[in-house]
């Protein structure tokens, strides 16, 4: 049970009941993205019933003020410390009204179909409840942006560098599906949650975020989750969006190793199946243990890049 106070609304009125699409922006001290991403929604939204909601978890460095004096519409809501991810996604759902919800990080810019090209899909497919568009960098270049599920032979790849080394193999390289080009419509595990649009239905149905999985692996387990109910989830390249990428994750770089390596672990024992693959997951431990060590040194020694 969380020991910070309630957040703070900071629109009071009450959201309405009946919308086509509720738009939910987690931020952290991302005030130089903030106002394109926002734009770029309200733009790709011309003409529909939206409604756009960011969480904000405790930023200093004026996100909120930008908020209130360029966005008034926006419901806003303002955590009083930073609750993580999971949290902060679980209260826009919660505050969500529409039957759609587009989940975005804050240095996600919507391009103008996007929003059109997603909600058709899922209106032509019913069985569909989650979607993931197409994600490019801000110079135009592919994002891979979709996973198979990890298993404990993905990561036995990932340490031993054969993913890496062979990217588009059948067998090293599926977990980062470096044989698919994103080009394609296609139904997949699990595209990245900085973009996912999902049904309310599904979030009603499954519940959201699992806070335990508070800044890593909590898009995968929720995708786990929605295909274990029989809904799928597919990709779409012609919705697409500009993903700066891990722009709050990189202002903290060692704590969000520790994290990352922290909450992998804990994905991988919640579903465990049997003693045997506990066993494995206590070894993945170990190494990731020993993993995350080595990189936390490498960022403090060298915090101007990537470990």
């Amino acid at each position: 049970m969380s020991l910070l106070p309630e957040p703070v609304l900071i629109k009071e009125e009450i959201l309405p009941t009946a919308l086509d699409l509720s738009v939910v922006i987690v931020s952290w001290n991302s005030v130089e993205f903030l106002e394109e991403c926002l734009g770029a929604v309200y733009e790709a939204a011309d003409g529909r019933d939206v409604e756009v909601i960011v969480v904000d978890n405790a930023s200093t460095d004026g996100s909120t003020d930008l908020i209130r004096r360029r966005f008034p519409n926006v419901y806003l809501i303002v955590n009083p410390g930073n609750m993580g991810v999971s949290v902060a996604f679980n209260q826009g759902l919660q505050a969500g009204k529409g039957k759609y919800i587009q989940m975005l990080c804050s240095d996600t810019i919507v391009q103008p179909d996007a929003l059109d090209a997603l909600t058709t899909f899922l209106d032509t497919h019913p069985d569909v409840g989650a979607i993931g568009p197409k994600l490019l960098y801000p110079d135009g270049r592919l994002q891979p942006s979709c996973r198979t599920f990890p298993t404990l032979w993905t990561f036995a790849w990932e340490f031993l560098g054969l993913s890496r080394l062979f990217p588009k193999h059948p067998v090293f390289g599926r977990w980062r599906m470096g044989d698919f080009d994103h080009m394609t419509t296609r139904e997949v595990d699990q595209p990245r949650g900085s973009s996912l649009m999902v049904r309310h239905a599904v979030w009603e149905e499954i519940g959201g975020w699992d806070e335990n999985l508070d800044m890593f692996f909590n898009d995968v387990d929720w995708c786990l989750r929605i295909k274990e109910q029989g809904w799928k989830i597919f990709f779409i390249p012609d919705a697409v969006m500009n993903h700066y990428g891990g722009s709050s994750v990189k202002k903290v770089r060692p704590r969000m190793i520790l994290a990352s390596h922290g909450c992998c672990y804990r994905f991988f024992k919640k579903h465990q199946s049997s003693f045997l693959h506990a066993l494995a997951i206590r070894m993945l431990g170990v190494a990731l243990l020993v993993s995350a060590g080595i990189r936390y040194l490498l960022a403090r020694l060298t915090p101007s890049r990537i470990a």
